[in-house]
């Protein structure tokens, strides 16, 4: 039987338990102490529940990662357009692009480098 540390996870995997809500916490994060909105506000522009948001802001979810200035600069960006307001289809487009700006900015090769970068996404995509 494989050690589970032997098992090497796919970049969705990784993307997907550690990443994205990384980058929710960070969201939720820049909604509340840069916008001045409540717990609440955040979670419906998120989707999820105010508690959720709350133990996202208490670190209890999504403290994982430590993104560079840079990738935060994206993320507020991408909150920015949240809070325009954006269609669903939009939505999961934002989020997909800080996805992929997360794994070009080398986040991946140095905290997962058995992962590689996501096939579905494109290596050589800009």
């Amino acid at each position: 039987m494989e050690n589970e540390e032997d098992i090497v996870k796919t970049t969705c995997e990784i993307m997907v338990q550690k990443v994205l809500p990384a980058i929710r916490a960070e969201i939720a994060r820049i909604i509340i102490s840069e916008h001045g909105r409540t717990q609440q506000e955040a979670a419906e522009v998120l989707d999820l529940s105010r508690a959720a948001v709350s133990q996202y802001l208490s670190a209890k979810r999504g403290a994982d990662v430590d993104f560079s200035g840079e990738t935060r600069d994206e993320i507020r960006k991408f909150t920015a357009e949240l809070l325009a307001g954006l269609s669903s289809r939009d939505q999961v487009q934002g989020m997909c692009g800080v996805c992929k700006y997360v794994q070009k900015s080398g986040w991946l090769d140095k905290n997962e480098p058995d992962a590689g970068f996501c096939v579905i996404c494109g290596e050589n995509e800009d």
